[in-house]
């Protein structure tokens, strides 16, 4: 397998973790990852729940505070736990594992990321708007906009 591939996995996997803490995706998800991780091992998944479990509660605390390192450490974290154990795989285990986590993330992560309607503005993360000198910022501007001075009055309405 490319360590492109594997890397590219293991960030989805990570990815995967943070965005499900706190949903209604995040028990099964959690119960899956365990399983997966535990390969097995009653012991492995119980100490990958209290892992999980750590790193919900983390991210919950940060959602308070609204603090955006603690989400992209805790990504960065399991990708970096996800790509050890297939690190450590020989070839047909790391095959099969690799597509354990596939099938995973298939079940417990919406297809296509983030979605929006026709006209509308999706995003995955944050995303910052904002205009400069006169000029007009939108994340979804409906029916055009210009930037031009007012006309004058009519004198005849005072």
């Amino acid at each position: 397998m490319l360590e492109e591939a594997l890397a590219a996995l293991a960030a989805a996997g990570g990815a995967a973790v943070v965005q499900a803490a706190g949903t209604e995706a995040w028990t099964g998800l959690r119960q899956a990852v365990a399983r997966w991780f535990g390969q097995g091992d009653e012991q492995r998944e119980r100490a990958e729940l209290e892992r999980l479990d750590q790193a919900a509660g983390e991210l919950e605390a940060a959602e308070e505070r609204g603090a955006e390192q603690v989400r992209i450490r805790q990504e960065a974290a399991w990708q970096a736990r996800f790509e050890g154990l297939l690190e450590g795989l020989d070839g047909t285990e790391r095959v099969r594992a690799c597509e354990e986590l596939r099938d995973l993330l298939a079940q417990y992560t919406p297809d296509g990321g983030v979605s929006a309607g026709d006209g509308g503005l999706a995003a995955g993360g944050y995303v910052d708007i904002y205009a400069e000198g006169g000029s007009i910022a939108g994340g979804v501007i409906h029916g055009g906009a210009r930037i031009s001075h007012p006309p004058a009055p009519d004198p005849s309405q005072g």
